[in-house]
């Protein structure tokens, strides 16, 4: 599925700045009405101010509504989005979790994914890797290394004011050179 108004953002591993760049990215578009989505495959407790919007077998959909805690959602609310969902998914369902949540997305509206596993099955305006240095939870991304990409880490994003990314015709675009 091609979805051209998605920007799909995966890391390295944990603390590589996944969350800051969403953050970020939604900030700096933040009159655009973003919407942002985490996709998890951990099933962990469920913590107040996630509102259940959908439940199948394999997953389960969230809206966050509070954004004074420090969990990454509500840091996504906090930065501007003007929505915010949470998906915990097994890997056979993270495909039909999307699916439902984009059922509640209007279309054209920007959404930036938070999502390793999703960009298997989707293929996004932009895809954003996430690099650290760190070599604690690395997570195997090669093949993702594979498909286009643009690659910052945490110094990238402090030396920044702006990310180099437009959201233009509907679509999210790379303004580096060469991509």
């Amino acid at each position: 599925m091609k979805l051209p108004n998605l920007l799909i953002i995966a890391g390295t591993g944990n603390k590589s700045g996944k969350t800051s760049m969403v953050c970020r990215i939604i900030g700096q578009f933040r009159p655009l009405g973003i919407v942002s989505v985490k996709i998890t495959p951990h099933f962990h407790e469920t913590t107040p101010g996630l509102v259940l919007i959908a439940e199948k077998k394999g997953y389960s959909i969230y809206e966050e509504t509070d954004r004074s805690t420090t969990k990454d959602t509500s840091r996504m609310l906090k930065a501007g989005a003007s929505r915010v969902y949470f998906a915990k998914v097994t890997d056979n369902s993270l495909d039909e979790a999307f699916k439902e949540i984009m059922i509640k997305i209007q279309d054209g509206t920007p959404i930036v994914c938070e999502s390793p596993a999703l960009r298997h099955y989707t293929e996004p305006g932009l895809f954003i890797i996430m690099t650290s240095p760190l070599k604690d939870n690395q997570k195997d991304i090669r093949v993702l290394l594979d498909l286009p990409h643009l690659e910052f880490n945490m110094d990238f994003l402090a030396s920044k004011r702006d990310i180099p990314v437009s959201f233009n015709d509907g679509k999210w675009i790379s303004l580096q050179n060469g991509n």
